[in-house]
């Protein structure tokens, strides 16, 4: 074979290896309900590891929580016995680049004949939302009370001054912004919060973060490096779902 037909060649492979290399999502599993019982089953599993993102708080297999001491709520408080799944990137910031969850769709009509739109018709309508909404990377167990108060608001670093709309959780260092609908996440929890979001961004071209929050992330990246749980975590999930973070992939090269 002579030098311009290996080039030919080697210009003709480059489409194909683009795409080998190319992170993909979850391409698996599109039912949340079976992704809280992955969690359960197969993720948290040994006790050392058996704790909630933001407050640290353990849980037992039933999912029941033991607060840390300290933790307070004034919202959502039959909401504190037990974990729940948290978005770490949250499913409507997410789900609002689906037309079904905007618009609406033709098969989003309820049993009275009245048409919905959101989460309920982007799960009914999109299987990629479905992927994206079940995909194990981006699920952690979260306090409940913590979780629903956080609701869709973008991490942030808020200003050291108490404010009144600011809203606590006592001894879990969450802070909930209520006034501009922003959460400053426990030191604990920035790493694997901006990892996550990395992640989520890498492998799904319709999720796009901001240029402040990809700024936030890479520098918690840094200023929080990754722990041996985060790469065993990310290892089972593979495992069970198909698909390499590349950024916990990289991340992880050198811990033993």
């Amino acid at each position: 074979m002579n030098r311009t037909n290996i080039m030919l060649l080697s210009v003709a492979l480059l489409p194909t290896l683009a795409f080998a290399q190319t992170p993909q999502g979850n391409t698996t599993n599109q039912s949340f309900s079976k992704a809280k019982r992955i969690m359960q089953q197969q993720i948290y599993t040994n006790p050392v590891d058996m704790k909630t993102i933001y407050c640290g708080a353990d849980f037992n297999n039933k999912k029941y929580v033991t607060l840390p001491s300290g933790f307070t709520t004034d919202v959502y408080k039959k909401r504190i016995k037990r974990w729940e799944a948290e978005h770490v990137v949250p499913a409507e910031n997410f789900g609002r680049s689906f037309s079904e969850w905007r618009d609406g769709a033709k098969v989003c009509v309820d049993s009275k004949g009245k048409s919905f739109k959101g989460r309920k018709c982007a799960e009914k309508a999109n299987a990629e939302y479905r992927l994206m909404q079940s995909d194990l990377y981006n699920l952690f167990p979260a306090v409940g009370a913590v979780n629903a108060a956080r609701q869709n608001y973008n991490y942030v670093m808020l200003p050291k001054t108490a404010s009144k709309d600011y809203r606590s959780f006592g001894s879990c260092d969450m802070i909930i912004d209520k006034k501009d609908h922003d959460a400053q996440p426990p030191e604990r929890a920035r790493g694997v919060i901006a990892r996550t979001y990395m992640y989520f961004e890498a492998v799904y071209p319709s999720y796009k973060m901001s240029r402040q929050q990809r700024q936030l992330m890479t520098a918690w990246d840094k200023q929080y490096p990754v722990s041996k749980w985060e790469c065993e975590r990310a290892a089972k999930i593979q495992k069970i779902q198909g698909n390499v973070d590349p950024i916990l992939a990289s991340r992880c090269k050198n811990i033993g």
